[in-house]
């Protein structure tokens, strides 16, 4: 259910009137007036006696009046009292009681006059009275002692105070005493029992009385009760009287209803209108009595009658005369009743019928003050002239009085005056002030210029137009700047000028303009409507029936206006949602986790704007979770019982009987029809009911056999359809609607192709459903020409003018009639190929890659048809570097639009092209412009083809490279970079050298030997540098060296450098040309030992490629075995071999079908060549092992000796004297290492490698580097590659210098290291 909050619409309007009423009868305080009063202080004026007394009077004037007061009815000099003062500007007086002053002594009646002059104005009488709380009288209270079962009245009878005090009744502990039916207080403070209990008894029954004014509290003493009950007193008899004598006191008794207030039978009320109407009854009895009100001849008043204080007081708020009678309470229980009538009459002290309004004239209008109340008894009327009585005030021969009317007459401006109306009786008096201020000004229109009023579509707009001119100006509102004055029924003129349209729609935005105008002169101010969408729920909350602890939740889907902001609050039960997190608010929803039962209940959503608001709510319904397995949660049975009534020609009404709804609610029902005239067996949605509707009314179309089926939906799904309901044929009528998706669009230049949607079955309405299609050329002063065909969806008009704008309209028709008239469409009869060319085609190069082409745009007329766009045609003539002609691939590029430019991105560098451009319609493209020749500047050069390095040895090395794909220019020269690296991949020094553009290839020597090269190669034009390609390549070692296998050989290290020359050449390199390779593996050459054999070759081509080694055992047949190189190196160590076997050997690359090198054929065996030397074989080296061996041995001796004698050897000291030449450290001077020699050779080591800043040698663990391998004692090795008796020359690692450690290089190492 949803619902729209708001104010109401009349209401506003009324309450916006009113406010407009008064507010234009202010006069700018800018203009003369006589003097009003604003504030005053109330008429009965209690004042607080420890304060200062403020007595209010603020008045407004031009000029601002003076004040003067009474006091007594007599002039009160506040110069003469120290005390009083009057604020700066104001009448208001203060009476300064905190310092000194007395408040009893400023008791009496005060009176404001405010005076200028064109008048005087008064005030109220204010009477001024301080309150009072005076002590409660000294009295002794007597016990009371009460039978159990009798009446008792606790008499209060507080001080008289003003105001009067406000009575309780509480005990010692300030705990206020519980009150009843039985026990209740009464309006005079009284506290009556209709009958006492035991319990009743207490010694602290305490009467308090607060006064408010002075925020004190006045404290009775406590009284004290004691209630006997039958039985104690009848054991107290039995104690005093002897056996012999017959006692007894009587039970407790019931007794019929006796009333303790009011007394007697009857009594009067005399109330005053507009106050608060109290009446009490209270009565004894036993049981306690219960109250019934009732009123003679009439009935109580609905809406305004309270019953307190357990129904024994009747209270009726804002009484008026209508509720004066007879009000009889009666007190009735078992045994009987009582019953009192109180006669009430209800006064009235004066109201005002017509109060008297400030009188604005021109000078010589005419005008009047009225003055009319009413009271009871009724009022009496007298007037006064400026604070006097207008019968001695100054002779004004325009003024007429006649009684509660003053008429003026050819008023002048000395006819400027304060009049003021009293109306008095018994019971009070009513002061109104109301002036007449003759004023002759042009109009001034008050309301803000451009003010912006917003509401709500359908809702009433009140647009403002405060105004202000003597003679009062005429009002005329006009909407927009030249629009013609508004007029008719749609609008409401309120005299204040407010313009009321009472249902604002979207057309009624726009700017109003209000024009006042008087004799004296015109003025005129706008403002804006804006009138916005309302907001709508358009997904609410549905009912839900969720199982204990399972989750709940509710949509909230809006719609609002775009320039509104909504907000969203959700409500249970009315109240906000409880303060739980199980409660998520998102941003359309609600969602309830682990629902309980105390989340039972409805929620609402409630969507405000700054305009409106509206809501809607679901109930949610927690049921227990099913109590055994037994209970099935099943899809609800079909409906059945499908019921026809209340046929009409639109509309008919079905009825169904619900299935069984298998222990989930059903929460809705969805209706299907059939049309079994049109398409029969195919159902459609018709509409959907909540579940706990079983009868909807289902509006039909013409001409349609109707059939329908329920469904019934639950939360577990759909039931199966109903059996369908009986048939139900409507009868025909003119079509509803016209076919939609009406086009015009030519397929050839000669016709114009018109189609549309044709209507559905039932859409026709009756028999015969065809088409009038009608056309004529727009902006042509011809008539409609028409045609009806058959129920098709196209018609083709033939003859037409190539691509001319048409007006279409399709209207549908069948045997009783025609459809409503069609709207109409434009169309266009069928366009041809443009016929011209863009002219004056230009293009403006901007870089090697971009250039901009202009043209001039055709002629719409020449389009012949939708202009979609330009084609631009472009294509590369040749390049200007190699003037070589290939196959022209021409570029397409589309401009949208009426576009006269475009870029042209991706153009070659340093070629000539040629473009042209086409106007593009519809139909396709026009001629092509002529062809515009323009040439790209030269650009950076591709990288070069290829970098290929063959033909390594000891010191020179062979480039080979390919120039570039897209030299993108005249090549000016070749840049080759390159640096040595050593084992850590440390780079040596970049050498650049620049070679000549027509060169291939260059022969480098002068290298050093067994060192790898990192090369870098790029091409140049006059522009710049192209990008560059890497390559690396190493030189072969000498001849003198050996091979030798890695030291971490069979953990992961798979390749062999040579030995180089430690004598790096500082001679540059000179250079040869060689004949350009093409690409080819070749020069596979092996190494082999025992049981590897390292494999190197030579990769020619332009591309890298990854390479793998395959082999066999020679003459064999198996399958090549075959092993993937790490990344796209040119040599591999093959593990694993058998000595003594030969084998073959082949290199291919991967992806390159068939390229692989020739076989090689290769026998692994106990030594190399002669010329590869085993160091473990070298006569010093083994002479030096030796040496060791003998030291060690004869230290061992000596340490046993001296330990079999009990004495220690000083490892330390010997470690320090005869330090072990192994470790020494390296030189500071020349970074080499220390010597290391036995007693038959001194030879020093060859300088090393580089050692690091901490002056210590660590071990590479590089995978691309065959400085690794080291040499063994035998030079022998295992079957995986690693040494057998390797020496490794460590010691124990001591601290060094900044808490490094330091590890002695083997001597091996230190050989196999390079510069």
């Amino acid at each position: 259910m949803m619902k729209k909050k708001s104010v109401s619409a009349r209401k506003a309007s009324l309450v916006l009137f009113l406010c407009q009423m008064i507010s234009a009868l202010d006069v700018p305080l800018d203009l003369s007036q006589p003097p009003t009063i604003t504030q005053q202080s109330p008429k009965d004026y209690i004042v607080d006696p420890r304060e200062n007394i403020v007595i209010q009077c603020e008045a407004k004037g031009k000029p601002p009046p003076s004040f003067s007061w009474t006091r007594n009815g007599t002039h009160f000099d506040i110069d003469k009292d120290a005390q009083v003062t009057m604020k700066p500007n104001s009448g208001t007086l203060v009476v300064n009681i905190m310092n000194g002053g007395k408040a009893e002594a400023y008791e009496g009646v005060y009176q404001c006059t405010a005076r200028n002059e064109r008048g005087a104005a008064v005030s109220n009488n204010i009477v001024i009275r301080p309150s009072r709380s005076p002590l409660w009288t000294k009295e002794k209270l007597e016990p009371n002692h009460v039978r159990e079962g009798d009446s008792l009245v606790l008499h209060c009878r507080p001080p008289v105070g003003l105001p009067p005090p406000i009575i309780f009744w509480m005990d010692n502990a300030f705990q206020r005493l519980p009150q009843s039916e039985r026990v209740s207080q009464g309006l005079n403070g009284d506290l009556y029992f209709s009958n006492v209990q035991p319990e009743d008894t207490r010694e602290d029954y305490i009467c308090y009385a607060r006064f408010n004014h002075t925020q004190t509290i006045q404290q009775k003493q406590p009284i004290s009760v004691k209630v006997f009950s039958m039985d104690s007193l009848n054991d107290t008899i039995a104690a005093n009287l002897s056996d012999t004598d017959i006692f007894g006191a009587k039970p407790v008794t019931e007794r019929q209803p006796v009333l303790l207030t009011p007394t007697g039978s009857t009594s009067t009320k005399v109330e005053l209108r507009g106050n608060v109407l109290l009446l009490e009854c209270i009565a004894a009895g036993l049981p306690t009595p219960v109250i019934r009100w009732i009123k003679e001849g009439g009935e109580l008043p609905a809406n305004r009658t309270f019953f307190e204080n357990f129904k024994k007081t009747l209270k009726i708020i804002d009484v008026s005369e209508a509720d004066s009678g007879n009000y009889k309470c009666i007190a009735r229980n078992r045994l009987g009743s009582a019953h009192h009538v109180i006669s009430v009459t209800v006064k009235a002290a004066p109201y005002w019928i017509t109060a008297p309004r400030n009188l604005v004239l021109s000078p010589g209008e005419d005008g009047t003050l009225i003055c009319r109340a009413n009271g009871n008894p009724k009022p009496n009327i007298s007037w006064l002239a400026n604070g006097v009585p207008i019968a001695i005030a100054p002779e004004d021969p325009s003024r007429k009085v006649d009684g509660d009317t003053i008429i003026f007459s050819h008023v002048q401006e000395r006819s400027s005056a304060v009049y003021q109306c009293n109306a008095s009786n018994e019971y009070g008096y009513l002061l109104a002030n109301a002036f007449v201020n003759v004023l002759a000004e042009p109009p001034r229109i008050l309301t803000p210029a451009n003010k912006l009023y917003q509401v709500i579509a359908d809702s009433p707009a009140l647009l403002d137009c405060a105004y202000f001119g003597s003679p009062k100006p005429e009002i005329e509102w006009f909407k927009g700047v030249k629009g013609s004055i508004l007029r008719g029924n749609e609008y409401v003129f309120h005299d204040n000028g407010t313009l009321e349209i009472p249902v604002a729609q979207k057309d009624s935005t726009g700017t109003y303009t209000c024009v006042a105008r008087n004799e004296l002169g015109k003025i005129q101010n706008e403002v804006h409507l804006e009138v916005k969408d309302p907001t709508m729920i358009i997904k609410q909350p549905e009912y839900k029936v969720i199982q204990r602890y399972g989750q709940a939740s509710f949509e909230c889907v809006i719609k609002h206006d775009s320039t509104l902001l909504p907000t969203i609050i959700w409500l249970k039960d009315n109240a906000e949602l409880p303060d739980d997190e199980r409660f998520l608010v998102g941003k359309d929803n609600l969602t309830i986790m682990n629902v309980t039962d105390k989340d039972d209940g409805t929620y609402t959503c409630i969507v405000n704007t700054t305009l409106d608001s509206v809501s809607a709510s679901a109930v949610l319904t927690v049921v227990a979770a099913p109590p055994t397995p037994a209970i099935i949660y099943a899809r609800p049975n079909p409906p059945f019982d499908l019921e026809l009534t209340g046929q009409l020609e639109r509309s008919v009404e079905l009825s169904w009987i619900p299935g069984d709804e298998n222990n989930s609610p059903i929460t809705n029902f969805v209706i299907e029809y059939e049309d079994g005239l049109h398409e029969p067996g195919v159902w459609h949605y018709q509409t959907e009911v909540p579940g706990t509707q079983t009868t909807v009314q289902l509006k039909l179309s013409p001409y349609v056999n109707y059939s329908f089926r329920v469904i019934a939906v639950n939360e577990i799904g759909r039931s199966p359809p109903s059996e369908p309901s009986e048939q139900y044929l409507t009868k025909s009528a003119n079509p509803d609607e016209n076919p939609s998706n009406v086009q015009g669009i030519g397929s050839e230049p000669d016709n114009l192709v018109i189609t549309w949607e044709s209507l559905k079955g039932f859409q026709s309405n009756g028999p015969g459903l065809q088409y009038k299609v009608s056309w004529r050329q727009k902006d042509v002063d011809d008539e409609w020409t028409s045609v009806i065909v058959a129920n098709v969806s196209k018609y083709i008009v033939s003859g037409t003018p190539t691509f001319v704008p048409y007006e279409i309209k399709v209207q549908a028709l069948n045997d009783l009639g025609y459809a409503p008239e069609p709207s109409e469409v434009i169309g266009h009869s069928g366009e041809d190929l443009p016929m011209v060319a863009p002219g004056n085609v230009q293009v403006h190069v901007i870089n090697s890659t971009l250039a901009k082409v202009h043209w001039d745009t055709v002629p719409l007329k020449t389009v012949r048809g939708h202009l979609q766009g330009y084609k631009v045609y472009y294509w590369k003539v040749q390049s200007l570097s190699r003037r070589s002609r290939r196959h022209v691939e021409k570029k397409i590029l589309t401009f949208r639009g009426n576009k006269t430019f475009g870029m042209l991105p991706g153009l070659e560098p340093y070629s000539s092209y040629k473009l042209n451009v086409r106007v593009v319609n519809g139909k396709g493209e026009g001629p092509a412009s002529p062809d515009k020749v323009f040439k790209t500047p030269e650009g950076v050069p591709s990288s070069p083809s290829f970098l290929r390095i063959t033909n390594p040895t000891l010191d020179s090395l062979t480039l080979e490279w390919g120039s570039p794909t897209h030299p993108n220019g005249v090549l000016t020269s070749y840049i080759l970079k390159f640096q040595p690296i050593n084992n850590t991949h440390e780079l040596g020094p970049l050498v650049e050298i620049r070679i000549p553009a027509n060169e291939s290839s260059l022969i480098l020597k002068n290298l050093n030997y067994s060192t790898r090269y990192k090369f870098y190669f790029n091409a140049q034009t006059s522009v710049g540098s192209g990008s560059q390609i890497t390559e690396e390549a190493i030189t072969i070692m000498d001849e003198a060296g050996i091979l030798r296998p890695a030291v971490g050989a069979g953990k992961g290290y798979s390749e062999i450098l040579f030995a180089t020359s430690p004598v790096m050449h500082s001679v540059r390199p000179t250079f040869y040309k060689v004949q350009p390779l093409y690409p080819r593996i070749r020069n596979v050459t092996t190494a082999a030992a025992e049981t590897y054999a390292n494999i190197s070759w030579e990769y020619e081509g332009p591309d890298h490629a990854n390479f793998y080694v395959e082999y066999g055992v020679a003459g064999s047949k198996e399958d090549w075995k075959k092993e993937i190189v790490n990344g796209s190196r040119s040599f591999f160590v093959l593990k694993g071999l058998t000595p003594g076997t030969a084998y073959k050997v082949r290199v291919g690359a991967e992806g390159l079908s068939g390229f692989r090198s020739s076989e090689d054929v290769f026998e692994t065996g106990p030594a190399m060549a002669s010329r590869q030397v085993d160091i473990a074989t070298q006569g010093w080296f083994i002479g030096l092992m030796c040496a060791v061996a003998l030291l060690i041995l004869i230290l061992l001796i000596v340490c046993f000796i001296r330990r079999n004698k009990g004495g220690k050897y000083p490892v330390k000291e010997k470690e320090d004297a005869h330090a072990d030449p192994e470790i020494q450290p390296m030189k500071e001077d020349d970074g080499t290492f220390g010597e290391y020699s036995d007693a038959e050779d001194h030879k020093p080591l060859k300088k090393g490698s580089r050692t690091p800043s901490d002056r210590t040698v660590k071990k590479e663990d590089s995978d691309d580097s065959l400085v690794d391998y080291g040499e063994g004692v035998n030079g022998q090795f295992n079957e995986d590659g690693s040494f057998i008796g390797q020496y490794s020359g460590k010691k124990e690692k001591e601290p060094a210098e900044g808490n490094e450690s330091s590890e002695a290089p083997s001597p091996v190492n230190a050989m196999n290291s390079f510069v």
